[in-house]
């Protein structure tokens, strides 16, 4: 069966207006449609950057206990969670650069792997 929907978790958190920290959450899959039509936003339109805010709010199904991601939540995500969504995106809908940053498990070192292409 085809896995559509993969859990995460943010690594600072979303801080909502009472200030409770959303960590969890789930994205699904995009379809084309979630790839067009936020093309025809004007807020896309104006700043073409503005499309991955679109984008994530369309394809995060659930963030902690939120009824709704909305682009305003997408647009108030610490950089680094926007950049983790950025990647968590690529990398489930098959659109990475195949470059991954990885831990050291004994000396905690971060660096860059590059995974090989499947079939390459």
């Amino acid at each position: 069966m085809l896995q559509t929907e993969y859990e995460f978790e943010l690594p600072r958190g979303y801080v909502d207006a009472d200030g409770n920290v959303h960590t969890q959450g789930v994205m699904r899959l995009a379809t084309a449609l979630d790839e067009i039509a936020p093309l025809k936003d004007h807020r896309v339109q104006k700043n073409p950057a503005y499309l991955v805010v679109i984008l994530l709010a369309r394809v995060v199904t659930r963030l902690g206990s939120l009824d709704m991601v909305t682009p305003q939540v997408i647009e108030n995500l610490f950089a680094a969670d926007l950049a983790y969504l950025q990647d968590l995106y690529n990398q489930i809908n098959g659109t990475g650069t195949g470059h991954h940053v990885v831990t050291c498990p004994e000396c905690q070192h971060r660096f860059e792997v590059e995974q090989p292409v499947l079939g390459g």
